[in-house]
């Protein structure tokens, strides 16, 4: 089911036991909070986060009765799948017993997760929930509720300049908007532009990892210059990741096994460096040359374009490069 679906079953009882999944981790993590509120269990919840994970403990703890008359309440966040007869063993404890609860915030891909959704039927007592990638119309709901309960005095167009500036990721304007009340005064969004650092760089990231993945990305130019990056800039850093995966292919090629710390002079984050090799190893050389040729006669056409035109040869020049991959 979808959020909203799921709000109005909260609005008449609890379910058992929930998997919460997709593109929004604030979401995931809102709903744990409000099942925590909703069953005063913030202290006596068991809560097993990635690589605390155990089975026997999880089981241990559902079969168990509460001494003195409260909740069980069993939270497991992680990007692993918990293999079906584990999960399922789960799922059947929560149902067993009045005081148990189980929910399961999975932070993998949504598509890796319709395997686990057959295993929370309501046949089984059970329900799942998946949620999409945020945007300011449903994000800005959130946000006003999320205000109010700080007691922050911020307009509609306030939150959505901040949604902009943050790109849509809810649990950073929210942590922002925590920032925000100690000034205990209206934020405008002149305040936001002053006291909020941009994620441009990082929507930027994601621009490129869709251009290679063959995704749109025609809304996400939009928004990185609503933000106020320029043409320019967007040209360097596309320049600097291809210069990037060369490197990665050319290391991999020679090597065998990518040394990001000897590629970059620096170790980057596990996931980042994941995601780089698959996509280094997924483009030929051939089409990495292709590139580098189009970028730079496309560096050229753009300096020597009137500005006008620089922001539709940027389309141009990123949409192509999607031709060669």
């Amino acid at each position: 089911m979808y959020q909203r679906e799921f709000d109005q079953r909260l609005n008449h009882s609890l379910p058992k036991a929930v998997l919460l999944f997709g593109e929004n981790d604030y979401m995931i993590d809102y709903y744990i909070e409000f099942y925590k509120t909703k069953l005063d269990a913030k202290e006596d919840a068991l809560a097993l986060y990635f690589d605390e994970w155990n089975f026997e403990q999880a089981q241990g703890y559902l079969s168990q009765t509460s001494l003195f008359g409260g909740t069980n309440l069993l939270i497991v966040k992680s990007d692993k799948k918990i293999p079906k007869k584990e999960l399922e063993r789960l799922i059947e404890l929560a149902n067993k017993s009045s005081e148990n609860y189980f929910i399961y915030g999975y932070s993998g891909s949504a598509r890796d997760a319709k395997t686990l959704q057959s295993s929370f039927s309501d046949k089984k007592g059970g329900v799942w929930v998946r949620f999409f990638e945020p945007n300011v119309r449903d994000g800005i709901p959130v946000l006003q509720q999320k205000a109010a309960k700080l007691g922050l005095d911020i307009d509609h167009y306030a939150l959505q300049h901040l949604m902009l500036l943050l790109n849509n990721n809810l649990a950073l304007c929210a942590n922002e908007l925590e920032k925000l009340a100690i000034l205990e005064e209206k934020v405008t969004s002149k305040d936001i532009d002053r006291l909020v650092y941009s994620t441009a760089p990082l929507a930027i990231e994601s621009l490129l990892v869709d251009i290679f993945n063959k995704r749109p990305i025609t809304n996400t130019i939009s928004r990185l210059l609503e933000l106020g990056e320029d043409e320019a800039s967007i040209l360097r850093a596309t320049q600097y990741f291809i210069n990037e995966l060369f490197l990665i292919n050319a290391y991999i090629k020679m090597h065998g096994q990518p040394d990001f710390k000897e590629i970059f002079g620096f170790l980057p984050p596990q996931f980042v460096r994941e995601r780089k090799q698959q996509l280094a190893l997924r483009v030929k050389a051939a089409s990495l040359l292709k590139i580098y040729e189009h970028l730079l006669e496309s560096e050229i056409t753009m300096k020597q374009a009137p500005a006008t035109q620089r922001e539709v040869l940027l389309y141009s020049m990123l949409i192509k490069i999607q031709q060669y991959l």
